[in-house]
């Protein structure tokens, strides 16, 4: 069984400003990238009582979120927490990739990603992740990682099937609980 977890998505990039598609690469957080990882800092005081593990995709916007948010010096990097690999769409703009491949909405355009990660990919190291939660010391972990990786990480650990990752609901500046098969959105 898995252990609490609080999963947060990291706070705004310049790239996400643009609409710009990150993957593995990083752009800085904006001012309100900032102040968005400082509300989750404020949300996780009234949540969490000082016996959790932090652990972060070592992506810099990650980590920077991780540090604002609370996790200071003892947060773990696991790379199976990083963005799904947008390969050759890497800097492309969402409109780009539209004019580009006008075929491929929603769920089939992280199903199409040209030399870049499949959707199983990512799923696969997402399990992997959480396999390892459940041999974690028992507390709280809180997870700091990425758009499509975090709605996967959560449709996996409430028992949903992660082709729903597009249902699950997303955004910055939030913290999700999870206990059990129950996700809840903290504010």
């Amino acid at each position: 069984m898995l252990p609490v977890l609080y999963v947060l998505r990291h706070g705004e990039t310049e790239w996400n400003v643009q609409s710009r598609l990150q993957g593995w690469q990083d752009s800085p957080l904006t001012a309100k990238g900032r102040a968005q990882a400082a509300r989750q800092r404020d949300i996780l005081r009234t949540a969490l009582s000082g016996d959790e593990d932090w652990v972060t995709s070592p992506l810099g916007r990650a980590v920077h979120t991780a540090q604002i948010a609370g996790g200071g010096d003892q947060i773990a990097q696991d790379a199976r927490l990083r963005e799904i690999d947008m390969g050759a769409w890497t800097g492309l703009s969402t409109a780009e990739i539209a004019q580009e491949r006008p075929d491929l909405e929603g769920f089939a355009r992280y199903s199409a990603i040209p030399s870049g990660e499949t959707l199983e990919d990512v799923i696969r190291r997402v399990e992997a992740f959480l396999a390892d939660c459940t041999g974690a010391g028992g507390g709280p972990i809180v997870v700091i990682t990425h758009g499509i990786t975090s709605r996967i990480l959560r449709c996996l650990a409430t028992g949903q099937p992660a082709d729903r990752f597009l249902q699950i609901g997303g955004g910055q500046g939030v913290v999700y609980r999870i206990e059990g098969d129950v996700q809840n959105l903290l504010s």
